[in-house]
């Protein structure tokens, strides 16, 4: 991927109601390079079952690359059940062809206090490592920006991983939402392994209530200042895609969503020539 001309991934969330292959075939009509699959979306893979060798097979009839599973949810809340849950979709991933496994932090409250949220996640991250590791599969710490999560910042991810010397294993994800959730301005493109786009474009919510509901394609309308997020990551050296992630069901019933999704690419492609230039 150059600078300007960035590289496109599609996260099912963008079409939860469409199978694994009906999905990869939009994919694939889109020219997108990869693909993210869920364990959170009931009737398709992974909730109902599909054996990993399908899914793999999948992708490969179609030419994508399963950048990740999403997800490892309450990562940072280690304990035994934490850890059958992490050592399945490892499992999952490896076979299937995944090359990465998100992991999300407990975002209910708790686990916040400073000095408690970063021995947990210190914690989590050592238990990972090695069942990651023997699996050949990437961590891909995904921060949350809402004021209720246990780990908001991307900062306090790079700072554990650091100390720890597990950039071989653990990298992280830019969310162009919850970094501009969280208020942080720092980037840091050599952790980062994936970047997670959708836009707001509702003018009336503030900052503080925006939810995953509100997240909607990128446009000219976006509140979040995406294409500046893409462009400054791109700058600092990021050379992933670009995976869309709108939650909103706003998107999930558009009528024809593989022109609202091109729509968006040629827009986000636009203002990156033009940052460029």
């Amino acid at each position: 991927m150059t600078s300007d001309i960035p590289a496109f991934a599609l996260n099912h969330m963008c079409a939860p109601g469409l199978s694994i292959p009906d999905f990869f075939v939009l994919a694939r009509r889109l020219g997108a390079t990869g693909v993210e699959i869920r364990n959170d979306i009931a009737g398709t893979a992974i909730a109902d079952g599909t054996e990993p060798a399908a899914v793999a097979q999948a992708a490969a009839a179609r030419g994508l690359r399963i950048l990740s599973i999403n997800a490892l949810q309450r990562f940072n809340a280690w304990d035994e059940a934490r850890e059958e849950e992490a050592r399945a979709l490892i499992a999952y991933a490896k076979a299937c062809g995944a090359e990465a496994l998100v992991l999300v932090p407990a975002n209910d409250g708790t686990g916040r206090a400073n000095g408690e949220r970063q021995a947990n996640l210190r914690i989590a991250l050592k238990a990972l490592r090695p069942i990651l590791a023997e699996n050949g599969i990437a961590g891909l710490v995904e921060p949350l920006g809402f004021e209720t999560s246990s780990l908001r910042y991307k900062s306090e991810a790079v700072e554990a991983i650091d100390a720890l010397g597990a950039g071989d294993t653990f990298r992280i994800v830019h969310d162009t939402f919850h970094h501009h959730l969280a208020g942080e301005r720092a980037l840091f493109a050599a952790h980062t392994g994936l970047m997670h786009i959708s836009g707001v474009t509702d003018g009336a919510i503030a900052t503080a209530e925006m939810r995953d509901g509100h997240r909607v394609l990128v446009d000219e309308h976006d509140r979040l200042d995406n294409t500046g997020q893409i462009a400054a990551l791109l700058a600092a050296g990021y050379e992933g895609p670009l995976s869309f992630e709108p939650f909103s069901e706003a998107v999930h019933r558009l009528p024809d969503l593989r022109v609202a999704l091109a729509s968006s690419m040629d827009h986000i492609t636009a203002q990156s020539r033009r940052r460029a230039a």
